[in-house]
């Protein structure tokens, strides 16, 4: 089977491997459709285990079904968790399955990029989903960016009314706007430094687009009511993001940590003002089973116009490109590869 084999950024190249060979207790995927995570393009992140297969935003249908795999039978449109947790552990049992040690382990093989996954047994059993019958293959790629969204606005404790500064616009950020609106925020404000991200905030609702290289809090203030964010929401690894977010949170706010910087990055804040304003700063990372549950059942209503947010549905053998386009993150939103695409 043909692969999409990540080198880095700019150096992803077609290879062959040997179509995966199940056991007893797990699937085989032919993958459909397979989004790249802005998580794809962090090199910092990946090339430490390059070369390998990347993609963890997949949907697809069973092609074959291990003998004692019970629950799912071949021709079932699936979408597929990368990631699972234990569900027994400390972790698990407080509701954080995010830390949990299995979570951070378990994985498909090879990735997203192929033309085929073999499912391991854990993730068979509680990380497999069949679609629902109106939901296509293209909508299922967005299953697992938007779980992570709703956990993070979860765990942010978003409530209606509250108004919403996101920082950065790229697929999360847009997701975490459309999330926001959905759950009946108020007044929602996107930065970035991207004109073609921050017409796209505004196409899909915010209330207010600003340039990040602007006074973002006088205007945050001016567009808002003379108020800072009840919630603010980092969606960039850029330092500078971080160190404007603590200034945009009124009293009393939640500031969300749903991107990070690199390694060994280190904040700095005024812990008096931290203590004094009621600030609450909140990390999310990843998604649970319940989490992703709830995605497909939010997709499955059509309240969000995902479809309108891909911008490219691209071959495996333009695999290349979809990297190119996410890294540059100029003029695209959702990339999407489609392994079993011909190319043109």
């Amino acid at each position: 089977m043909r692969v999409a084999m990540y080198y880095n950024n700019q150096d992803v190249r077609i290879q062959e491997m040997p179509l995966p060979e199940i056991g007893t207790q797990e699937l085989l995927v032919k993958v459909m459709a397979s989004g790249i995570c802005g998580s794809d393009v962090m090199e910092w992140y990946r090339l430490k285990k390059a070369p390998l297969v990347l993609g963890h935003e997949i949907s697809g249908e069973i092609v074959k079904v291990g003998k004692k795999v019970k629950k799912y039978k071949k021709g079932q449109r699936v979408f597929v968790s990368h990631h699972v947790p234990c569900n027994t552990c400390r972790y698990c049992l407080r509701g954080e399955h995010t830390v949990c040690e299995t979570l951070r382990t378990t994985n498909f093989y090879p990735g997203g990029f192929a033309e085929f996954i073999r499912v391991p047994k854990r993730n068979v059993e509680c990380g497999v989903f069949v679609l629902p019958g109106k939901m296509s293959y293209e909508e299922g790629t967005f299953i697992e960016p938007l779980a992570c969204v709703l956990r993070g606005q979860r765990k942010a404790d978003l409530k209606p009314g509250q108004s919403v500064l996101i920082l950065g616009g790229g697929i999360s950020g847009i997701l975490h706007l459309l999330a926001a609106k959905a759950s009946g925020a108020g007044r929602i404000f996107v930065t970035d430094i991207n004109a073609y991200r921050l017409k796209a905030a505004k196409r899909f609702g915010a209330y207010k687009v600003i340039h990040a290289q602007e006074d973002v809090v006088s205007c945050l203030r001016q567009a808002n009511q003379g108020r800072l964010a009840d919630i603010v929401i980092v969606c960039t690894g850029a330092l500078s993001a971080f160190q404007q977010a603590m200034h945009c949170l009124d009293r009393a706010g939640t500031l969300l940590l749903f991107a990070s910087p690199q390694p060994g990055v280190a904040l700095s804040f005024s812990a008096n003002e931290f203590w004094r304003q009621g600030i609450r700063i909140v990390p999310s990372y990843g998604a649970s089973p319940l989490d992703l549950k709830m995605a497909i059942k939010l997709l499955s209503y059509q309240k969000l116009p995902v479809s309108r947010m891909i911008t490219h549905r691209l071959s495996l053998k333009q695999a290349s490109l979809g990297f190119g386009l996410v890294a540059e993150g100029k003029k695209c939103l959702k990339v999407i590869i489609e392994p079993q695409r011909k190319s043109s």
